[in-house]
């Protein structure tokens, strides 16, 4: 399932839409990836001990960009970083209002998460109640040492007193505003981030 922050952007959109294909980009494929390589350096100076740390991403996206940061700590020479899956799907304060379940999917964490830094990976950050979410199911599987928040994106609009760690961009939007972002692994489309208005969608 997509991190529904819902506004990230509406479920009824074409994956090809030629409103964001008119738009330029607010970033595109070089701008992610510097971005990356940012939150990079930014874990490896927080964290020395990166034998410890677990990059979670929230599917689908923050999945992808787990992997990523953690390719790019590798590439550093810094060694390997651990990433796995966290599934917040039915760890949402809003599961029982939906009309349908949401799709469930497999949570992947290298255990115990004890003495572990566990670092939820997301692809735009929002209100804040997918990361409360994740926090939840991360401590079904155990209480990790302490457990931090990296987005691609954070477009504001703070619901909940969670702030993030490590941030590519922050994106200020207006609450009738949407950011599209895809992925090539994921979407089969170029890397980039549009931020689209309610009437282009």
């Amino acid at each position: 399932m997509r991190s529904r922050e819902v506004a990230k952007e509406p479920v009824i959109e074409k994956p090809n839409s030629s409103s964001a294909r008119a738009t330029p980009p607010v970033m595109d494929g070089a701008a992610i990836a510097r971005a990356l390589r940012r939150i990079a350096h930014e874990i490896i100076e927080r964290n020395p001990d990166l034998a410890s740390v677990v990059l979670a991403g929230i599917p689908s996206r923050g999945v992808e960009i787990a992997r990523r940061i953690s390719a790019v700590i590798e590439s550093l020479g810094k060694g390997p970083v651990a990433t796995g899956v966290i599934d917040v799907s039915m760890h949402r304060d809003d599961v029982g209002k939906r009309a349908e379940l949401p799709r469930v999917q497999a949570s992947r964490l290298p255990l115990p998460l004890e003495n572990k830094t566990v670092i939820i990976v997301d692809d735009v950050f929002f209100t804040g109640r997918t990361a409360r979410a994740a926090m939840d199911a991360i401590n079904s599987f155990g209480r990790p040492a302490r457990i931090q928040l990296a987005a691609l994106i954070d477009r504001g609009h703070r619901e909940l007193p969670i702030r993030v760690d490590y941030v590519g961009k922050n994106l200020p939007t207006a609450p009738g505003e949407r950011v599209r972002l895809r992925l090539q692994d994921v979407d089969g489309e170029p890397d980039a981030v549009w931020l689209l208005k309610e009437e282009e969608l």
